[in-house]
């Protein structure tokens, strides 16, 4: 059984143990990380391009609120307000 008296440890504090190490595993881990997102956001993206990309009416309701925006009668006036005189 080892002493505690005979063995030094040196502590590290809070703040030193609680941050990662700098080097080149963590640059690729940043590097491969980013490669990573950046292909699952392509790919999301061309899995729906031609969804995004349609214009075909993709609402059940479009028909009938169409129907509903009737154009046949005049357009209403632009409300005007008379010019106030400079002094």
């Amino acid at each position: 059984m080892a002493n505690s008296s005979r063995t030094t440890r040196t502590g590290l504090g809070a703040t030193r143990a609680r941050q990662g190490r700098l080097g080149r595993h963590m640059f690729w881990v940043l590097l491969i990380s980013t490669a990573l997102a950046a292909l699952a956001l392509f790919g999301a993206w061309s899995w729906r391009a031609d969804d995004l990309a349609s214009t075909a009416p993709n609402n059940a309701r479009q028909p009938a609120d169409a129907q509903a925006f009737d154009m046949a009668e005049p357009a209403p006036a632009a409300l005007q307000t008379p010019p106030t005189p400079s002094r």
